[in-house]
C-alpha cells in the first residue's frame, strides 16, 4: 500500500446532522488517521450510524465539515480506496445472486467500463472468499446463507478490490458467536496489514483486543474518546453474547456501491 499519502483517513470538524429538525449528530469532531482501527459506540439512536454515513456522503451536514484522505468530501473522487461494509445485504431482484457474484460486484469501482474481469479480478476474489471462510459456499445464492454468513459476503465483495480503507456499518449486530468471530479474525488480519477500519458497534465484543482506539457517543455528541472503556452494565454480565438489533432501526441506509481499493504491501 506504499505510494498513498498519510493524510488522515477521515477529519470531522463541528459535524452537525437533523433529521426532521431533530439534532441526531451535535458539532462532532474528530480525526482518524491513516491505520488506525477504530470503534464508533454507543447505545442505539446515540448517532454512531449516522456520523459514519456521514463521513461518506450518504447523510447531508446542516453544518461542519468532512474530509477523506486529505480532500474535501464534496471533492474527494478516489472512491476505490474505500471499502464500505453495509448493516446487512440489500434484497436483491427476481433473480438470485451467488456468493461468487456479490463479492465480484465490489470490484466494479476499480474496473473501467465494459472491461471483463481478469485472472488477477478473478484471484482476488477468490482470496476474498478464502478471507472469510466462504470459498465451500461460492456458487450458493446469497439467500442461502445465514444472516452472519451474509455479512461475511459484504466483507469478502469490500476486501475484492483490495482498499486500504474499511469502514463497517454494525458487522456484529445479530450475528451469532461462530460468525462473530471469524468476523473479528478479518478485522485483525486488515488491521495487521496496516489498513484504516473504522467500524460502528453497540459494544465491542469480540473485537476488544482489535480496536485501538473507541469514540463512544451518546445523544449525538462524543462522550469518550481514547483507549477503549471495559464495558458496563448488562453488556460486563459473564456469558454476555454480544448480539444486538441492528441500530437506527427504520433508517434504512441509502443504495450505494461498495468502493475499495488497493492492498498495501
Amino acid at each position: 500500500m506504499s505510494g498513498f499519502e498519510r493524510s488522515p483517513a477521515f477529519t470531522v470538524r463541528d459535524a452537525v446532522v437533523e433529521y426532521d429538525r431533530v439534532p441526531v449528530l451535535r458539532g462532532v469532531s474528530l480525526t482518524i488517521d491513516a491505520g488506525e482501527t477504530v470503534a464508533i459506540v454507543g447505545a442505539n439512536g446515540s448517532g454512531k450510524s449516522t456520523l459514519l454515513r456521514a463521513m461518506l456522503g450518504l447523510v447531508n451536514l446542516g453544518s461542519g465539515s468532512i474530509e477523506v484522505h486529505g480532500r474535501p468530501l464534496r471533492r474527494f473522487r478516489d472512491w476505490a480506496r474505500v471499502g464500505y461494509v453495509p448493516q446487512r445485504l440489500s434484497a436483491g431482484g427476481g433473480v438470485p445472486a451467488t456468493v461468487r457474484e456479490v463479492v465480484s460486484s465490489g470490484q466494479v469501482a476499480r474496473r473501467r467500463r465494459f472491461r471483463l474481469p481478469t485472472a488477477a479480478d478473478r484471484a482476488a476474489v477468490n482470496r476474498a472468499l478464502a478471507s472469510v471462510g466462504l470459498t465451500e459456499r461460492a456458487g450458493d445464492s446469497v439467500h442461502e446463507l445465514s444472516g452472519g454468513q451474509q455479512q461475511r459476503v459484504l466483507i469478502a465483495r469490500a476486501l475484492a478490490a483490495e482498499p486500504d480503507t474499511f469502514v463497517m456499518d454494525e458487522p456484529m449486530a445479530g450475528v451469532d458467536a461462530t460468525n462473530q468471530e471469524a468476523l473479528a479474525t478479518t478485522i485483525g488480519q486488515l488491521s495487521a496489514r496496516g489498513a484504516t477500519v473504522v467500524v460502528v458497534l453497540h459494544e465491542l465484543g469480540p473485537l476488544a483486543s482489535l480496536i485501538d482506539r473507541a469514540v463512544t457517543l451518546d445523544d449525538g455528541e462524543i462522550a469518550h474518546d481514547g483507549f477503549p472503556l471495559s464495558p458496563q452494565g448488562d453488556c460486563a454480565r459473564p456469558g454476555h453474547d454480544h448480539v444486538h438489533p441492528h441500530a437506527d432501526a427504520g433508517r434504512s441506509a441509502p443504495a450505494v456501491p461498495v468502493l475499495e481499493v488497493p492492498r498495501r504491501d
